[in-house]
Formats: structure tokens, sequence, C-alpha cells
């Protein structure tokens, strides 16, 4: 139970940010690029409680965790906050200006996990003290959350951002056929999540995003 109980208090602030975060830069550049849905809706902000979803940002993420911490076997640490509402009919170029609403998620979870990577060689470097080991362990959480995050919202399936980045890039009549899987897009993931492809396609690419910030930041 101990061990359950530190797992999660490392962990919950990683997660939060990650995710919530994540949702919130999507609104930003949404409004940016001509849609305040998001703005008018309360969405742009800071506060992590106008983001989490009490399934995925909370209950999904912990049972991985207890899972991990309790039985030593979990599976790829990941969750969803409630999505930020994006008209892209609003955007003032719907179609290019997808691609940027689409990559903020992704690159806020990348500047996330460089900012962890940071702390973690401060921390490293710094005297050893009572808290020196917990903040090494939740900035390693920190990156391994965000690349988590990163990686697998960059998959070319919609709805996940890279499956809308795929739609901005792809000619028109491609693209419109393209986005016509988003309805399907959750169950092809649960699909690769249970035969363990999801796991074969994303934790070489997280390793090696680990293994570059780590270069970049020096650990």
């Amino acid at each position: 139970m101990d061990s359950l109980i530190s797992t999660l208090a490392i962990w919950a602030l990683p997660v939060v940010l990650a995710i919530t975060l994540h949702e919130a830069a999507h609104g930003y550049v949404a409004r940016h690029f001509g849609d305040p849905t998001a703005d008018l809706a309360g969405r742009i902000t800071l506060n992590p409680l106008r983001h989490i979803d009490p399934v995925g940002t909370v209950l999904v993420p912990a049972g991985i965790l207890a899972l991990s911490a309790l039985f030593g076997a979990g599976g790829i640490l990941f969750g969803w906050a409630k999505p930020v509402p994006v008209n892209f009919g609003r955007l003032r170029n719907p179609k290019a200006d997808m691609l940027w609403v689409a990559a903020a998620g992704p690159f806020m979870n990348l500047l996330m996990a460089l900012g962890w990577a940071i702390l973690f060689r401060i921390a490293m470097a710094g005297e050893a003290g009572a808290y020196t080991l917990p903040m090494m362990k939740m900035a390693d959480a920190g990156m391994q959350i965000n690349a988590v995050l990163m990686v697998l919202n960059l998959l070319p399936i919609p709805p996940l951002d890279g499956g809308r980045i795929a739609v901005s890039l792809l000619p028109s009549r491609l693209a419109w056929g393209f986005a016509r899987l988003e309805p399907y897009g959750f169950p092809i993931l649960l699909v690769l999540l249970v035969t363990g492809v999801l796991g074969t396609i994303l934790w070489p690419l997280i390793a090696g995003f680990r293994y570059l910030i780590g270069v970049l930041v020096g650990i």
C-alpha cells in the first residue's frame, strides 16, 4: 500500500499537467487562428479542474499505476482530458490551420518533457537532500508521461492529433476520405492496445525521444 501511495503521489502532478495543458494548448492556438469556441467555454486556462475528465484524467492513469505498483505489471501509462471544443469551420483557413491546432498539444508535451528533464538535471547536480530523490522521480515521471502522450497523439489515426495533421497535409479528396475514419479511431487504438501492437510501435519511439532529451540536457 505504501508503494501504491508513493507512486500515485509522484505521478499525480506530471499526469494532470501533461493532459490538461495539452488540451489548453489546442484551445489557445484555435483562438489565435480565429476560433473562439474554447475561449468562450472557459477552456483556455491553466486551471486543471476545467479540463479534468474523471475517467480519463483520474481513473485510467490511477488504475494503470496501481497495477504497476501492486503487481509490477502495467501497460502504457496514458489518459485523456475533456476534449477542448474546436470548431474547425471557424478557423480562417480551416484545412491549413487545422495542422497548427492539432500540433499544439503534442508540442506542449514536448516543452513539458524538456522542462521536467531540466528539473531532473538540476536535482541530479544539486546537493543530496530529503527531497532530491522524490524530485528526480517526479521529473522522470514527467518526462515519461509527456513522451507517451506526444508520441501517442502523433500517430496518424483520426481523431488523434496526428490524424488531424494528416488530414491537413493530404490533398483535399484524400483528406476528406481519410477524415471519415474518425469514428473508428478509438476502436482501432483499442485493438492495437489489446493485441500489443500499440506497445510495439510506441516503445521504441518513446525510448528514442527520452534518449534525445537526455542527451540535450546532459542526463
